[in-house]
């Protein structure tokens, strides 16, 4: 959730600085709102001292005078329940508009309206030279006999697929790749529930303006099902976020760093005819995330430590990729700084290929801590006098989507004969397979 008190206390600045991503529904609306919670707070208390110098007055008059001040006295009381319920009143509407607030971007983020106006970082690998037209996944999946699509849309409906034999174990042993290579780097692994409450998912942003995109999960027969209890995770992101939720952390535990393996379930509403063809775009995927708890001092140096983490798994499978540092037109609502990491994919565009999305690491600044209510208490040096809590920084990034990394694989390592040639650094995952053939 947006800073509120930075809001009151700066309105132009504030506003100023979350109309860079464009326009924000409802911005208006919550600056007049704050401006009259503000005023009857402030006339609450003028009120509430005046009051009390009544009462002071009182102890010292004379019985005549006494009874004119009760009169005024009442009057004020009366007057202060008005505006403090008043003040409840705007603050019960702030809040359910500050829910659909996006976060604002940091000062570095670039201007923009869209993708197209991203920034390239840096590449690493250069593309492959084919001396053939390189096939899309799909075919060489196909090929291979490892990916049923019909039979899963059968079942499931579209967006569905089903991994088979070498498919399905290559989809096995790239998580495990990618769950080591975070956890020898000091990651604490997580395997985090799949269903969670409309709260965890308004702490981490997804709800209310993305309700959409959510699976709902109803309990019983379906003739008999009630109302929605629980929703099906888009990420692990959610579970792990809002494991915090609700406390306090010590100054001296952070950052914390948490990896997890996971499905993740995705309506995509509004993705009617995008990537209909294969696994680039699918209701179920899923994806090693990397979640970071941290001070604000710490979060630009996290950001850059899990943008290394995906980009060196990449590597490391032999895939060229492209970091992007996005504009504030592109980013995600929770974000206040987004990479997005993008990998060669040579068989898309009918052979022409074009980099694709693969990872997005952000800090989320306070905003996620604030709706989930996890704080940090500063060090202080007076063990007599504790600082007061603050609100943390949350960062999550994808390390990586599994699905794509295994499109990527496909893709850059296909040979002409439809054969897949193994990176060395995942072939102890295979058995030790250098090649996969039908």
């Amino acid at each position: 959730m947006i800073d509120l008190r930075a809001l009151e206390q700066d309105p132009d600045a504030f506003a100023a600085r979350l109309r860079r991503r464009g326009d924000v529904n409802s911005l208006d609306d919550v600056v007049v709102l704050v401006h009259e919670r503000k005023v009857a707070l402030t006339s609450a208390q003028t009120q509430q001292a005046r009051r009390n110098q009544l009462n002071e007055q009182m102890k010292k008059a004379t019985p005549e005078e006494r009874e004119q001040k009760r009169g005024e006295m009442k009057a004020l009381g009366d007057s202060i329940k008005e505006l403090e319920q008043k003040a409840k009143d705007v603050d019960e509407r702030l809040h359910a508009l500050a829910l659909v607030i996006p976060n604002p971007p940091l000062p570095e983020v670039p201007a923009g309206a869209g993708a197209d106006d991203n920034v390239e970082v840096r590449r690493l690998g250069a593309p492959r030279a084919f001396p053939f037209v390189p096939k899309d996944h799909v075919d060489v999946a196909e090929g291979l006999g490892i990916l049923d699509a019909a039979r899963a849309a059968k079942i499931s409906g579209a967006r569905f697929a089903f991994l088979q034999g070498q498919g399905a174990r290559l989809q096995r042993a790239l998580a495990t790749f990618m769950l080591d290579h975070h956890l020898a780097r000091g990651d604490v692994e997580m395997a985090p529930p799949y269903l969670v409450s409309a709260k965890a998912l308004l702490g981490t942003g997804q709800l209310p303006k993305f309700g959409d995109d959510l699976f709902g999960v109803s309990f019983g027969p379906p003739k008999e099902a009630g109302p929605t209890a629980l929703y099906l995770i888009p990420t692990s992101e959610v579970p792990v976020t809002n494991y915090y939720a609700d406390e306090i952390l010590d100054e001296a535990d952070l950052p914390r760093r948490f990896c997890a393996f996971s499905p993740c379930f995705r309506a995509e509403a509004g993705s009617a005819g995008r990537d209909t063809r294969g696994l680039i775009r699918q209701h179920q995927f899923d994806k090693v995330e990397m979640v970071r708890f941290c001070t604000p001092a710490q979060a630009l140096d996290e950001l850059e430590l899990m943008v290394t983490r995906a980009s060196d798994i990449m590597s490391a499978l032999e895939l060229p990729h492209r970091v992007m540092l996005l504009c504030t037109g592109d980013m995600g609502f929770a974000a206040e700084k987004t990479y997005d990491l993008e990998v060669w994919l040579p068989g898309q565009n009918e052979g022409q290929g074009a980099y694709r999305e693969i990872s997005s690491c952000s800090t989320c600044g306070s905003f996620q801590a604030r709706r989930a209510g996890i704080r940090y208490r500063p060090t202080s040096t007076d063990a007599k006098k504790p600082l007061k809590p603050l609100p943390l920084v949350t960062l999550n990034g994808s390390g990586l989507a599994v699905g794509r990394t295994l499109i990527a694989l496909l893709e850059n390592h296909q040979q002409e004969d439809g054969a897949v040639v193994v990176p060395a650094a995942l072939r102890p995952y295979l058995g030790g397979a250098d090649v996969l053939r039908r």
